[in-house]
């Protein structure tokens, strides 16, 4: 396998999480233009994040189908785990949209402001439908990729960011709807239809795999091997999605906690764009590192490559001129916000680099199928953030956002070197 061969099947699915990224920072500057702007970007970010912690379990979806939808009869048992795991999700934004459930989220656990809560309950109930739309999309998308149609996957994710502009467009339009409703309900809107873009677009590979005679196929994967593949993962993104939660109620206990919680949504869109190249080479080490592992030295090069070019594109803009024009100019952050995002923005210089090698480390351990290995590197980052926002809130007098990059910062560093010890003793053949 040639450098080329990944570049080509890398690029569409750089370009999905390219535009996926894209829609943090626009709805970030749409709700920064609306009325109580401090107020509703905090309601928006919490919400969510609670609504992804909630979505967590059909994040791994797509690998656990990339990996294991081998022929029909394995895709069809896939499909089934699919709709049961969105029912739950499901459940699971219908329970928290209860009143006294949300009020117990909100104001005990993360102990937010009045201020802030009170905006972000419709967000939530804007967000119900998210999770499983999540989910229908994260298995059509591994048929495909599974079956090298990526590009289609980078089409749908089109559709995603058109129906989200449009939706909040009309949204801004109407007299009186709340910036958190704006972004909530756009967010939905463009799932929903990216979801139902990937379901057409992968009618041909169903086809392919329907014309298959079941009888000839290998056993499928009974669900309780498909548990055993997949829980680690589930309890994996269920963990990492606990972060920003986590995040907010440190920071409400840190020097300016309503500014620390509207900036730092914006500064962490704005740093996903250039980590999300790197976020897309977990499918693509999966899917060519070879029955052997004999393709990583050449995956390892392209992931070098998309490393060191994210990462220098990110320091020119956070440390020139250019990042006034991303939040103040784009993003719509007043100078005074935008003033509170400068530090944060350089302490994540490095974290596109940390994502591709960690997305890299983290495919080997799954293609070995030990899953488990990924779930623990998990445990430890969000571990170690908490530690981090501890000592900071306790012992300096920081901005409850430069806290928080500090903390992601080391966490992710100290995740990321577990998931390579790993995977190099893997790929020796040691584990």
């Amino acid at each position: 396998m040639k450098k080329a061969d990944v570049v080509r099947f890398w690029a569409p699915l750089s370009f999905t999480w390219m535009i996926m990224a894209l829609e943090g920072p626009i709805l970030t500057a749409v709700v920064a233009r609306m009325n109580d702007a401090v107020y509703n970007l905090a309601a928006y970010g919490i919400a969510l994040a609670v609504a992804m912690l909630v979505e967590s379990p059909v994040i791994n979806l797509l690998s656990t189908v990339v990996a294991l939808a081998r022929d029909k009869a394995a895709a069809i048992a896939l499909q089934r785990f699919m709709v049961k795991v969105n029912l739950v999700v499901t459940l699971g934004m219908l329970i928290v949209s209860i009143p006294f459930v949300f009020d117990i989220i909100t104001y005990d656990v993360i102990a937010l402001p009045y201020e802030v809560g009170s905006r972000m309950y419709w967000g939530i109930v804007c967000l119900i439908p998210w999770p499983a739309a999540i989910g229908l999309r994260r298995y059509y998308q591994g048929l495909l990729i599974r079956n090298s149609q990526t590009h289609l996957v980078a089409y749908g994710t089109a559709v995603r960011l058109v129906g989200m502009a449009i939706s909040a467009t009309t949204l801004v339009m109407m007299v009186g709807v709340a910036g958190v409703v704006i972004g909530c309900a756009s967010l939905s809107c463009g799932v929903i239809l990216e979801a139902l873009a990937t379901y057409y677009m992968a009618r041909g590979v169903v086809r392919t795999l329907n014309a298959q005679d079941v009888t000839k196929c290998e056993p499928p994967p009974t669900t309780r091997e498909i548990l055993k593949f997949y829980v680690p993962l589930g309890v994996t993104s269920t963990i990492g999605f606990t972060v920003t939660p986590m995040l907010a109620f440190f920071m409400n206990r840190a020097p300016l906690p309503i500014e620390s919680l509207a900036v730092l949504p914006v500064v962490d869109a704005f740093v996903f764009f250039f980590r999300s190249f790197g976020f897309s080479y977990q499918e693509v080490g999966i899917a060519l590192l070879g029955k052997d592992k004999q393709n990583y030295p050449v995956v390892l090069k392209v992931a070098k490559m998309i490393g060191i070019v994210t990462t220098v594109a990110l320091t020119v803009i956070a440390l020139t001129p250019l990042l006034d024009v991303v939040y103040v100019g784009i993003c719509g952050l007043t100078p005074q916000l935008a003033s509170l995002a400068y530090i944060p923005t350089v302490l994540m210089i490095v974290l596109p680099g940390i994502a591709v090698m960690y997305s890299l480390h983290r495919s080997v351990l799954i293609a070995a199928h030990r899953t488990i290995g990924v779930t623990i590197s998990t445990a430890i980052e969000v571990g170690g953030i908490a530690l981090v926002m501890l000592i900071c809130v306790m012992t300096t007098s920081w901005t409850g956002v430069v806290s928080a990059a500090t903390a992601i910062l080391v966490g992710r560093v100290v995740s990321n070197g577990y998931c390579s010890y790993w995977a190099r003793r893997i790929l020796k053949g040691r584990a």
